[in-house]
């Protein structure tokens, strides 16, 4: 089950890829490159000169533009960036640039279409996203693809958006200051809860002051670092682009990388760190308090220049300055962890290798070292392995003597061998160690949110680093769970009605205790599939009505927009 869904996942993501970045080039032509034109206009209306708190909605522009930034401001800025520079070379953050520049444009018009065909309910509540324009913009016809865009989102809001967030913070505060999961868990339920029970109002003051925090703090620890690095700026920039239309031979423990390698992972992992596209962010948006679609689509594009072009540049250029993106670093993996090959295999871009490389079959263990044999592990050879064994009453040692064996399924087994006392083998029954009391140990590529806080630790020292890279995942993943508890929450009012809420809310609260206490491997899997099957009918959409965006566009900028204090004057 696993593997079908890590394999349908990522199908679905590299299917994903082309209709998105597709869409974005034509909304960037079709709107006259609105991203560049218009971009001073966006940061006058998140200065507050044009908000009105008499007009309709829940809350200000900049509460809108915060709810949805501390949704797409998450792990992903972490370990996102780091995995796709270690699968896709220094070259993929060039490619990220790239979908956070069209991303913009499907931003703009996201918002500008969630405004216009919003509902406001009895209560004055504000509900939009694209349920509403594909139901409202494209006709009743369309409701079936408005219903499978809201259930994928319920589905987003559970998987990633809340388990794998609370795993991955009570994963990193339990490794790195013991705390165990389930009050990590609870802690983190009760925060969320005590925000999200307010709704998008509560939601919307609590990120407005939360996102500029988070991002300032990590922002300026990502220059300290950067800074500390300053004398390899150039070289860095100038190997992301030269890496960015050609291959890279391997470097240091690096494997290397195609072109094609840069620019899947670069894309891929760009366009689901701001998720333009996807359908998400314009849910938030539509409870902007706003008669003017556009104007709010203007707001709306801001929010990939600040999660890709900013926070993501910045984690990258950490990572390529310090050098932790080829560097291998002494690091302990499980054995249910690396690939086995022989003695002979090359090793190709992305730590792929031939199939008559994979190794099966018996080789001695001498001294801690598997003779015959080399581990890959992260896009990588892992340098100087030695099998080491763990004993209840005792520090990790290696095992001295034994055999190591892989069968024809991959598993692998280890066996003890036997000594008297002057070294050579006791003739009884080999003896079979349990896997979970034996790890290897050395040198090895580090990838995900390891690799950041390796590189925060080189700029930062010591353990400030990797808490600093901590405290971010905390901050930045408990202020996803809040934003896209939102998300669901909308998308249960479109299928289900107000009553429906309540409900909702309450499971979303007890499954982030879940999820901080199992290890849900496969909400990754579920989360990027619901994704996807959001962002299908979402595209779809906004091919269809971007005539119509570019109709309101060009009519609001025909108009002088004059500050609400003058016009109260």
């Amino acid at each position: 089950m696993q593997h079908f869904i890590d394999s349908t996942a990522s199908l679905l993501g590299l299917i994903i890829i082309i209709p998105l970045i597709g869409t974005g080039l034509y909304l960037t032509i079709r709107l006259k490159l609105v991203q560049m034109m218009q971009f001073g206009h966006s940061w006058k209306v998140i200065s507050g000169i044009y908000d009105d708190p008499e007009e309709i909605g829940d809350i200000n522009h900049i509460q809108a533009l915060s709810a949805a930034l501390s949704a797409t401001i998450g792990i992903g800025n972490i370990a996102g960036v780091a995995t796709a520079i270690h699968f896709g070379g220094p070259g993929a953050l060039f490619w990220m640039w790239v979908t956070a520049f069209v991303g913009m444009a499907t931003k703009f018009s996201e918002a500008t279409l969630a405004l216009k065909f919003r509902q406001i309910h009895k209560d004055g509540s504000a509900s939009g996203g694209p349920m509403y324009y594909i139901e409202l913009g494209l006709g009743k016809s369309w409701k079936p693809l408005a219903v499978i865009f809201a259930f994928c989102t319920i589905i987003s809001s559970f998987g990633s958006g809340n388990t794998v967030q609370a795993f991955t913070v009570a994963d990193s505060f339990g490794a790195d200051f013991g705390i165990p999961n389930w009050v990590t868990g609870l802690v983190l339920a009760t925060l969320v809860g005590m925000v999200i029970i307010g709704g998008i109002k509560r939601i919307g003051i609590v990120a407005s002051r939360l996102v500029p925090f988070m991002a300032l703090v990590y922002i300026i620890s990502a220059l300290w670092v950067i800074g500390s690095n300053a004398d390899k700026l150039p070289d860095a920039i100038k190997l992301i682009f030269n890496s960015a239309f050609s291959a890279r031979a391997g470097i240091g423990g690096f494997a290397g990388s195609t072109f094609m390698m840069a620019l899947l992972w670069g894309v891929k992992r760009g366009l689901f760190s701001n998720e333009s596209g996807q359908g998400s962010a314009p849910i938030a948006h539509a409870a902007a308090k706003t008669e003017e679609p556009v104007r709010e689509g203007t707001v709306a594009m801001v929010g990939p220049f600040i999660d890709t072009l900013v926070i993501c540049t910045l984690t990258g250029l950490t990572i390529i300055t310090s050098g932790a993106w080829n560097t291998p670093f002494f690091t302990t993996i499980d054995l249910d962890q690396p690939t086995v090959v022989t003695g002979m295999a090359k090793l190709l871009p992305g730590g792929k290798v031939d199939e008559e490389d994979l190794f099966v079959g018996r080789r001695p263990i001498l001294g801690g070292n598997v003779l015959g044999v080399k581990f890959i592990h992260n896009n990588s050879f892992f340098i100087d392995p030695e099998i080491v064994q763990t004993y209840e009453d005792g520090e990790p040692v290696p095992l001295n003597q034994g055999t190591f064996e892989v069968n024809k399924d991959g598993i692998i087994e280890i066996y003890r061998v036997e000594l008297d006392s002057i070294g050579r083998k006791i003739d009884k029954p080999e003896n079979e160690i349990p896997l979970e009391n034996i790890r290897i140990e050395g040198k090895g590529l580090r990838n995900g949110s390891l690799l950041t806080a390796q590189a925060f630790e080189s700029g930062l020292g010591g353990k400030w680093g990797n808490w600093m890279v901590t405290i971010a995942v905390f901050l930045f993943a408990i202020s996803t769970a809040i934003s896209w508890s939102y998300y669901g929450d909308r998308a249960t009012v479109y299928l289900f009605g107000i009553k429906g809420v309540k409900i909702y809310r309450m499971v979303y609260v007890v499954v982030v205790f879940i999820g901080a206490n199992l290890a849900l491997e496969a909400a990754w899997g579920f989360g990027d599939i619901a994704l996807a099957c959001m962002a299908i009918p979402n595209l779809f959409a906004l091919v269809l009505l971007a005539k119509k965006v570019q109709e309101w566009k060009e009519e609001y900028f025909s108009r002088e927009h004059v500050p609400v204090s003058k016009m109260h004057f």
